[in-house]
């Protein structure tokens, strides 16, 4: 009895290490090889940008509370989008694989 179980939570454990491969941390629309510059702020939150060909794209920000969410720069201007643009500003990543 006791061998089967050990089987059977070494499969489930195989099972669930599958389940979370460290994919890509890249925003959607962001080749692979875009330059990333990441930077601590005072209050411990984590702003990573993403620059193609010296063009900020997004930004990604870990705030020390809180889920992680990215900016975009939607119509290529090398800015953020903001609120004056009539798109949503902020963007959350809620699954992932």
């Amino acid at each position: 009895m006791s061998a089967s179980r050990t089987v059977v939570l070494a499969i489930a454990l195989m099972g669930l290490s599958a389940c979370a491969t460290s994919g890509s941390s890249l925003p959607a629309g962001i080749p692979a090889d875009a330059e990333q510059v990441t930077r601590t702020e005072s209050n411990g939150d984590r702003i990573t940008e993403f620059r193609v060909a010296g063009q900020l794209r997004a930004v990604q920000v870990v705030p020390s509370r809180g889920p992680s969410y990215f900016l975009y720069d939607r119509d290529g201007d090398g800015s953020i989008d903001s609120d004056r643009d009539d798109v949503p500003q902020t963007y959350f990543k809620l699954f992932g694989w």
